[in-house]
């Protein structure tokens, strides 16, 4: 038996390999659960569903924009017509621009709180209501530890990530009531694929003197976020809702 066996779980952002969303896209099928893929990198995303087809695992890929009203409409209606029902939305995808604050253009501002605010804004808004129906769902919101400290060259980013958190809280507040959980995760230091290049070759280069900062001395694997939801997605955490999980080796606890 597996932890989600039964469940129908949404995860935005599961195209990236090595990736937060690619990874719980995985974990959540090897549970059991059935697992709708979405990304705006349509071969990415296909290839994230053909490797879980191919452990025996149940998926399909949607292609989606996060910002979009009507992606999301997409997303919902195609998920409740092959699965019947939704119990779980990871809400994964995001972008990170880092920049002095000096540097950052309205333009950026804008893409930074449409990709990492507003889609969790609008995913939640669009399957709050067959979660009510059901008395039952779970809620999870990718933040980052941006999102509770401050961090140099975050300002966009962190102002995003800080909106997904207390979004989450309220969500938990006011959805409590019909059985919805609403949790939301903070990574540390991942070794992911970021959309932006620059931040790639950053967090390469400077990796050591990161890990000096981190008390458990080495930044995380994608697999280890993809757990933290694992267990907030399952039965396991019925009495858990408007937390925050920081899933950062301790980098927050300084």
């Amino acid at each position: 038996m597996g932890r989600l066996d039964n469940k129908v779980a949404i995860v935005t952002g599961g195209a990236s390999n090595p990736g937060l969303g690619h990874a719980t896209a995985h974990r959540f099928a090897e549970e059991g659960a059935k697992v709708v893929v979405t990304d705006i990198d349509k071969q990415n995303g296909e290839k994230t569903v053909s490797e879980i087809l191919e452990k025996k695992g149940a998926a399909i890929f949607i292609e989606h924009d996060v910002t979009s009203p009507k992606g999301w409409e997409k997303v919902v209606s195609t998920t409740v017509e092959k699965y019947g029902k939704i119990d779980i939305l990871v809400n994964n995808a995001g972008i990170a621009i880092i920049k002095p604050f000096e540097e950052i253009s309205e333009e950026d501002w804008d893409k930074q709180l449409n990709v990492n605010l507003k889609s969790v804004f609008l995913g939640c808004k669009s399957v709050i209501s067959h979660m009510r129906k059901a008395q039952s769902g779970s809620l999870i919101n990718v933040s980052s530890i941006a999102g509770q400290v401050g961090l140099s060259n975050c300002t966009a980013y962190s102002a995003s990530k800080g909106g997904v958190r207390l979004l989450t809280k309220t969500l938990a507040v006011e959805y409590g009531p019909h059985n919805v959980r609403c949790n939301s995760i903070h990574p540390g230091y991942m070794r992911t694929n970021m959309n932006d290049p620059d931040v790639v070759a950053r967090r390469d280069r400077n990796s050591n003197d990161l890990t000096i900062s981190i008390p458990l001395g080495r930044m995380g694997e994608a697999l280890d976020i993809a757990d933290c939801a694992v267990y907030l997605a399952s039965d396991e955490s019925n009495y858990v809702t408007g937390s925050e999980f920081n899933v950062d080796a301790g980098y927050t606890a300084r």
